[in-house]
């Protein structure tokens, strides 16, 4: 199944209990990105009662990324101008909270990691 490619078990744990943690300003737990396009996606969380809904920043490559919900499905349904997958990025390893992250993006117009 591709999306445990995308996402290990341990992903799925980190991303469950970030999202019944109270704190709002979690380290992403995992990087996505298109590999033929500039899209990427820095999650920090998930719906709890939908753990297809993941929570974090997106930049779809247009100037404007954005912090909110995302469907894992339709993550896995994109396809870049040479129709490749989205990819894991497997060296990513955050450093910081989502919100200096945030801050980065919005000052490039884009995510820079």
């Amino acid at each position: 199944m591709r999306e445990i490619t995308l996402l290990t078990v341990e992903d799925r744990v980190a991303l469950l209990v970030n999202g019944l943690s109270g704190e709002r300003d979690h380290k992403p737990v995992v990087k996505l990105m298109r590999p033929d396009a500039a899209a990427t996606w820095l999650l920090t969380e998930c719906d709890i009662d939908e753990p297809d809904r993941l929570f974090g920043l997106a930049d779809l490559g247009v100037g404007y990324p954005e912090l909110g919900f995302v469907s894992l499905q339709e993550i896995l349904e994109v396809r870049g101008p040479l129709g490749l997958p989205v990819e894991r990025d497997i060296h990513f390893v955050a450093d910081k909270p989502l919100s200096e992250y945030v801050t980065e993006a919005r000052a490039a117009g884009r995510i820079t990691v």
